[in-house]
């Protein structure tokens, strides 16, 4: 991964960043304990993925001296996420002006960053961020507020020894564990599941035919092919365009919709107290305002619009789901509501799934938490089975129990993933959710620490003796 060129102005926003954050460190006192269990070091938390939400808990639990974490990650250093692996947008969606990964911290905003790497210049000038330079500054946070990280770490399973939880993990060395209080979950978009290709598509074409867009992926394998892309989401739209930017002869792209969308309701979504107090909501209003952003989703950016529509060789069709595919010799040939489509590859644009079954690490979870079917049953009107196998959160993210006192230990694993969506809103992993829901977890956290802890503390307060007047007679000349 390319990095911005150090210069005179960044070295001096690093010393600045590193003041401010010594500046607003209080109370920095150590106050949780170190722990042991038969001899193996127990973590307060372990985190589960190295991108913009691991990276942005860490640091958020340092603020509140929270500092015993490690955080795992399966990619190599700097490839942490799907900035520079699958996605292939040219720049955010979210407005540049977004904070989280900083915490309050100024200096240590994107803008601030942006500004010294880039120049005031081009800061001005820029609409969104490129992906790239987001995957830089999400570098540069790690590197500036030090948390613990291990790449190349594949997690495989987490289990509850005693009174802690074992996270299970392959790295270059084979298998091992470390021990912790508290697990988050913070692996993404799929973290709740993976990137699910539908079935009408895998039983009847081969592999080597179709690609998802959660998979990094090598495009020029479409050049002079006919595609046909199935969802109308921005990535099955910046998937389209990297094709025919690769030399694929078409691409038509399919929407079940009758109407592509034109408003974007994350724009309405992000004002203070939305990801604030989601999750303090009653059910039906979470569920009714989630069930509504599926009943009209969000349109593509209108620069990843002119990036596909301006070849000639991409059209879209709304009203337009597909009903059934067979191959007829190397041809794959697609039934939808308005006929008959012959390509030679597709492109899947459905999205991730919610199903902890397709997670090694999640797994073995499934039959012990808490899912919205098991919780609720939607009002007349509002039905969606879909959103049923969402996980069914406390309100700092925790898995709750399917079954009381069945294994409590799982309502010490935090999901901050686009699984939390239904029951915290956007306070999950997105970008515009980060400083918000990333305070509501660290708090959290700290929060059941403390509580957890309650009678140590009550016992150390009681013998505090440290003394402050250190003499009760009149100071030398008093009259």
């Amino acid at each position: 991964m390319e990095h911005p060129p150090t210069n005179e102005r960044l070295t001096a926003l690093e010393e600045r960043v590193r003041r401010e954050i010594e500046l607003t460190d209080f109370p920095k006192r150590p106050w949780l304990t170190p722990r042991e269990h038969n001899g193996r070091h127990v973590h307060d938390v372990v985190i589960v993925g190295a991108g913009q939400a691991g990276i942005s808990t860490a640091f958020a639990l340092k603020r509140r001296a929270v500092t015993d974490t490690v955080v795992l990650d399966q990619s190599v250093p700097g490839y942490e996420g799907p900035w520079l692996t699958y996605a292939q947008m040219h720049t955010l969606r979210t407005p540049k002006h977004v904070a989280g990964p900083d915490h309050g911290v100024p200096s240590l905003t994107c803008e601030s960053w942006y500004r010294a790497a880039y120049g005031d210049e081009t800061w001005d000038a820029m609409t969104f961020i490129p992906r790239e330079h987001w995957q830089q500054y999400l570098v540069w946070v790690r590197r500036m507020t030090e948390p613990e990280v291990r790449n190349e770490t594949t997690v495989t399973g987490i289990a509850p020894v005693a009174d802690y939880l074992e996270v299970r993990y392959t790295d270059a060395s084979g298998d091992g564990a470390v021990l912790a209080r508290r697990v988050v979950l913070a692996t993404g978009m799929d973290g709740n599941g993976e990137w699910a290709v539908p079935s009408l598509i895998t039983d009847a074409v081969p592999p080597e035919k179709y690609i998802n867009t959660g998979r990094p992926a090598d495009f020029t394998r479409f050049r002079g092919l006919r595609v046909g892309t199935l969802g109308g989401g921005a990535s099955a739209f910046d998937y389209s365009a990297e094709a025919l930017e690769h030399g694929a002869a078409s691409v038509e792209l399919f929407y079940r919709r009758e109407e592509i969308p034109r408003v974007n309701p994350f724009r309405w979504m992000e004002f203070y107290a939305y990801p604030g107090f989601f999750a303090d909501l009653p059910d039906e209003d979470k569920w009714k305002f989630t069930e509504q952003f599926r009943r009209t989703n969000q349109p593509p950016p209108q620069a990843t619009w002119y990036r596909a529509t301006r070849f000639d060789g991409f059209t879209w069709h709304t009203g337009a789901g597909w009903r059934g595919i067979r191959m007829d010799g190397e041809e794959i040939v697609v039934e939808t509501a308005v006929g008959e489509f012959r390509f030679d590859a597709i492109i899947c644009g459905t999205g991730p799934n919610v199903d902890f079954s397709a997670r090694p690490e999640l797994a073995p979870l499934e039959p012990l938490v808490a899912f919205w079917r098991d919780r609720f049953t939607p009002p007349v009107g509002w039905e969606d089975p879909g959103l049923l196998d969402y996980p069914y959160l406390g309100t700092d993210f925790r898995l709750l129990e399917k079954t009381a006192g069945a294994a409590p230990w799982v309502e010490h694993i935090h999901d901050f993933t686009y699984g939390a969506w239904l029951s915290m809103g956007l306070a999950g992993n997105m970008a515009s959710g980060l400083k918000i829901g990333g305070a509501r977890l660290s708090d959290g956290i700290a929060r059941s620490l403390f509580l957890e802890d309650r009678a140590q503390y009550f016992d150390a307060y009681q013998s505090f003796d440290s003394v402050e007047l250190v003499d009760t007679g009149r100071p030398p000349g008093a009259l």
